[in-house]
């Protein structure tokens, strides 16, 4: 699991550049200091939410227990959320974990997913 003393942080990756355009976010993949145009993000109002707690380093039930106020859902339907785009994110390079390896990390937000999955 991704919670307790042992949850990564995550954070947005530093090979990205994103902007609010007309209440829209839009992230793009910079690639040898080029914009990567052909795989442009557009984030709906919860993905721009939970990007937005990116900026500074944020864990799973912080994102979790975030979008849960913000968006009046409950535990279950946040925890969906919040992991099924992290783990978009993750596979498209758009998100960075700070304090565990990576491919830890990445394997316990794909476990979560599989379980959330399962519980639906």
């Amino acid at each position: 699991m991704l919670t307790g003393p042992e949850a990564p942080s995550l954070l947005r990756s530093r090979s990205v550049v994103s902007r609010e355009i007309a209440g829209e976010t839009l992230v793009v993949p910079v690639r040898g200091k080029v914009g990567d145009l052909a795989s442009i993000y557009s984030f709906n109002v919860t993905g721009s939410f939970i990007w937005q707690r990116l900026d500074s380093p944020a864990t799973l039930p912080d994102l979790i227990s975030a979008v849960q106020s913000e968006f009046e859902v409950d535990a279950q339907q946040a925890r969906q959320d919040v992991t099924h785009f992290l783990n978009e994110m993750s596979s498209a390079g758009l998100i960075e974990v700070c304090p565990m390896t990576q491919i830890d990390a990445l394997e316990q937000i794909q476990r979560l997913e599989i379980e959330n999955a399962g519980s639906v």
